[in-house]
């Protein structure tokens, strides 16, 4: 019940950052957006329609034809979130007025409205639209979820053309673009780490002195190099960025000669990162 009544608060959150940047950042400075919403606001543009109503229309016949292929939780946050997005939507229709700047808006806009399809998305959520159709298609024709979803989208954008014009349906895949970058923060998490891979013939010591010097857990995996054809054990270090270069410093010390490879990972849990702190 706890885990529901979060997810309920992420959803309400979430449909309301949406529908708030739409209505006061997208539909002001004529921009559009993918999914159904997007459907909405070229309708809008086209025939003057609400697209708070015309979105609740489109997604509740999507779900009702669609339901059987999502899951019964997704079912559930879904008949929850598709309502509050087109209500929010409604409430806040006309509200916005024109920055003067139709790309800084895209980018704005892409930003809020990447947040809060992230809220959405992370609950296991979803708003009802060209994602259920791109899993019905699955379902029943095998096609590939990701790139059905994407082609969909791309027609709801494409068709602008007709009604915004190049220049503006151009600062929507902007603000596309700027979305997706938001929407995959949300859902990867905030805190970056760095995974750090050091192949070393010494990588136990350098775990040791990892452990002893930087209080943070490392793993050891047995090895053999290709190229030299040597056993080459490897360490794999999971730090935070500030602490790359005392771990180099360290690394260093222990063999100068090791092998390091550094890269970026989000949302990391479990192991030392959920251990209580000693006090």
């Amino acid at each position: 019940m706890a885990r529901l009544l979060k997810d309920i608060s992420m959803i309400v959150a979430g449909t309301l950052l949406y529908a708030l940047a739409l209505n006061f950042l997208a539909i002001p400075n004529n921009l559009a957006d993918g999914g159904l919403p997007g459907m909405s606001i070229i309708l809008h543009y086209a025939f003057g329609w609400s697209p708070g109503i015309v979105n609740f229309i489109l997604a509740s016949i999507i779900i009702l034809i669609g339901y059987r292929v999502l899951p019964r939780r997704s079912i559930l946050l879904t008949v929850i979130t598709t309502p509050l997005i087109s209500f929010f939507i409604y409430i806040t229709e006309g509200l916005g007025e024109s920055l003067g700047d139709a790309l800084v808006s895209a980018i704005f806009a892409g930003f809020f409205i990447g947040v809060g399809a992230g809220l959405i998305f992370r609950t296991g959520s979803s708003m009802g639209g060209t994602s259920v159709i791109a899993r019905m298609f699955h379902h029943n024709l095998g096609w590939d979820l990701t790139r059905t979803n994407f082609v969909l989208d791309a027609v709801i954008v494409t068709s602008g053309l007709f009604i915004i014009g190049p220049l503006h349906t151009m600062y929507t895949i902007v603000s596309l673009f700027v979305g997706k970058k938001a929407t995959d923060l949300i859902i990867e998490g905030l805190d970056t780490r760095k995974a750090v891979s050091v192949i070393s013939a010494y990588a136990p010591e350098i775990t040791d002195e990892v452990v002893l010097q930087m209080k943070t857990s490392a793993t050891v995996f047995e090895g053999y190099g290709g190229y030299l054809k040597e056993n080459a054990d490897m360490a794999y270090i999971i730090i935070s960025k500030y602490q790359i270069m005392k771990l180099k410093r360290i690394i260093n010390s222990v063999d100068d000669r090791a092998f390091v490879v550094i890269h970026d990972v989000r949302d990391v849990f479990g192991g030392s990162f959920s251990w209580p702190k000693k006090s």
